[in-house]
């Protein structure tokens, strides 16, 4: 009646499941965390803010196992605007962080974040040169 199948079934994966290498959740984690810090520092850097800088390097360095890279790739971005950038960038490192529990770079970021609301809140309050 029926004729048994000689060919592998397009739902069989081609390719056993132990072939390629996985990451775990925390080397995923990992890898993200360092990539919101490395952008971090590339801001903090064009801000000009060497001793945050460093303490973020520090980190970078510890999640890859080597030091980042770093060069101020000037934007002309206005200071402003480079705050706003940074801010959003520890705030998603900070989510990062605490889903990983890593202690360190929590405590870290939500000190950028508050360094950066700082930072916004003294521009807000800088009057306008020459106005009225």
């Amino acid at each position: 009646m029926y004729e048994p199948i000689r060919t592998k079934s397009v739902h069989t994966p081609a390719d056993p499941a132990g072939d390629f290498p996985h990451r775990t959740r925390e080397e995923e984690l990992d890898i993200q965390l360092a990539g919101h810090l490395a952008a971090l520092l590339a801001v903090t850097d064009e801000l000009g803010l060497g001793e945050a800088g460093d303490r973020i390097a520090g980190q970078v360095a510890r999640l890859r196992g080597a030091p980042p890279v770093r060069h101020a790739g000037l934007s002309d971005a206005p200071a402003t605007a480079l705050h706003r950038r940074a801010h959003a960038l520890a705030g998603r490192a900070l989510v990062v962080a605490a889903s990983r529990a890593d202690t360190a770079v929590a405590i870290l970021s939500a000190e950028r974040m508050d360094a950066h609301t700082e930072a916004l809140s003294a521009d807000a309050r800088t009057p306008l040169v020459g106005a009225h």
